[in-house]
């Protein structure tokens, strides 16, 4: 298809001084989008948690099972993804569109950077549609009005909404319920809701040093138990098996990832799941 628009109502100047979200998780994945910064962080949280690059592929793992659930199970084929990050090995489109080729996915993210790759994500099917919207999750009615959504995903019909790895950013004071509710409030009956989420369910001190140090370097980084997890979930119906580990959430779903690789990691910190909206 060809390039949708991309726009530039965000600051589009990348800041390679400071870290950033995005980068770090580029960093622990392995891929090249990263810079000094980025890596000093990502060093410094691995030191406190030790299989972070391991839980980070596992939680890309995660994002494809939510994909191929929504489309095998709930019959979905369309997908708003915000929090994009940077482009890398099976983006939601690709995922989506190997099952389905006609499947429609919007991507949103308020980095420069990835809005520097949006090209990238947005190649998909002759039969699909991709776009991607420079945006802010804290402004949902932003995204939902946007015309690259509202002309790449059928309003009336039920949309996958994704939110991996990403409100773990927002502070409870930040509004992050009532962001959720918004988002969920402007999608058809029948749509879903993904999320996974950082804990320190399984070592907290080791994540509340992870917190500290990415506050030192001006991030937010909010670990949340499973019961806080699963209160994001607000409004939907949870599908089996509830808020889980990221590795048994559907595992039979595919593209496992063996962890006997990494000797640090038993579960990865993380609390995932999907919920359907009434």
């Amino acid at each position: 298809m060809p390039d949708g628009d991309i726009d530039g109502r965000l600051p589009t100047t990348i800041d390679t001084t400071v870290a950033h979200e995005a980068r770090v998780y580029d960093y622990w994945l392995g891929g090249i989008d990263n810079y000094p910064a980025d890596r000093t962080l990502g060093d410094e949280i691995a030191a406190h948690i030790p299989g972070i690059r391991s839980m980070a592929r596992a939680n890309r793992v995660f994002l494809g099972r939510t994909v191929r659930y929504a489309i095998t199970e709930l019959g979905i084929t369309q997908f708003l993804d915000i929090g994009t990050g940077l482009p890398t090995a099976r983006n939601t489109h690709q995922v989506a569109q190997e099952i389905d080729p006609a499947a429609r996915i919007v991507y949103v993210d308020k980095d420069p950077l990835v809005l520097a790759h949006a090209r990238a994500l947005m190649r998909g099917t002759p039969e699909g549609r991709t776009a991607f919207i420079h945006a802010d999750l804290r402004d949902p009615a932003s995204i939902l009005r946007d015309p690259r959504c509202t002309e790449t995903l059928d309003p009336d019909r039920p949309i996958a909404l994704m939110l991996i790895s990403v409100l773990m950013y927002f502070h409870d004071a930040d509004g992050l319920h009532e962001i959720v509710a918004r988002l969920l409030d402007g999608l058809p009956p029948g749509s879903s809701l993904a999320i996974s989420h950082f804990t320190g369910d399984f070592n907290n001190s080791g994540a509340a040093q992870a917190a500290e140090a990415a506050d030192r370097a001006g991030l937010t980084l909010v670990p949340r138990n499973r019961s806080q997890v699963e209160k994001l979930f607000a409004g939907t119906d949870l599908v089996p098996p509830g808020v889980a580990t990221l590795e048994d959430w559907h595992p039979a779903l595919g593209e496992n990832l063996p962890h006997e690789t990494d000797p640090h990691v038993g579960p990865a910190w993380a609390w995932a799941g999907m919920g359907r909206k009434p």
